[in-house]
């Protein structure tokens, strides 16, 4: 079983019986209490969003090739949302694929991703990224443009307006990004997978409930 949870801001758990993924777990960032990693995958876009714990499995925080508890993940470099094409590439998308399914992790990218990018994240089934906007992270028309390129089954947007959150600047609501991208929309508690064949057939947005 797979299960996928929200925690605020960019932050979202991905686990199996084996193992659990955490991602972006410096949730204080937003006003929210950072997330342990203790003998857990720690997994962050950027730098800024790691605790860099000792105690973590695995710490995983740029481009790579990494396997650990049947969980294969690659690593590809992006241009931040902010930055220009001059300067370094200090962001990270992910491709994490167990049990059959594949996920994209997405976080404060640029907009437009480049030919090889996509075909190194190659085909997803369940993709995560954020939607707020407002010149800090993709907004929702952004969102759902990236959405429709790399097109999966399900999209789980994150990084939305939240009156118990503390952003750096605001954050759009999330019924923005789903007026946008004009897909079924589907709420839960948490995102539980058995297998890829359980997945929508047409492309659908899960809204998560943050959850402790």
């Amino acid at each position: 079983m797979l299960e996928i949870e929200y925690k605020g801001g960019n932050t979202v758990t991905i686990g199996t019986k084996q193992a659990t993924i955490i991602v972006d777990p410096k949730a204080s960032l937003v006003g929210l209490k950072d997330i342990s990693t203790k003998g857990q995958i720690e997994l962050a876009t950027e730098d800024r969003f790691a605790l860099n714990n000792a105690d973590a499995t695995l710490n995983i925080e740029g481009p790579g090739e990494y396997g650990i508890a049947k969980f294969d993940i690659r690593g590809i470099a992006a241009q931040r949302h902010l930055d220009t094409e001059n300067q370094p590439l200090i962001s990270t998308m992910y491709r994490i694929e167990v049990n059959d399914v594949r996920i994209g992790v997405i976080g404060n990218i640029y907009e437009k991703l480049q030919d090889d990018q996509l075909e190194e994240l190659g085909v997803i089934d369940i993709l995560i990224l954020p939607v707020g906007g407002n010149g800090y992270t993709l907004d929702a028309t952004a969102a759902a443009g990236l959405t429709r390129q790399i097109s999966p089954k399900v999209v789980i947007p994150v990084h939305y307006a939240d009156a118990n959150l503390k952003y750096e600047v605001p954050q759009d609501d999330v019924e923005v990004f789903v007026k946008e991208l004009g897909a079924t929309v589907e709420e839960s508690s948490k995102l539980k997978i058995k297998q890829a064949s359980q997945l929508p057939a047409g492309l659908t947005i899960v809204k998560l409930d943050r959850t402790a």
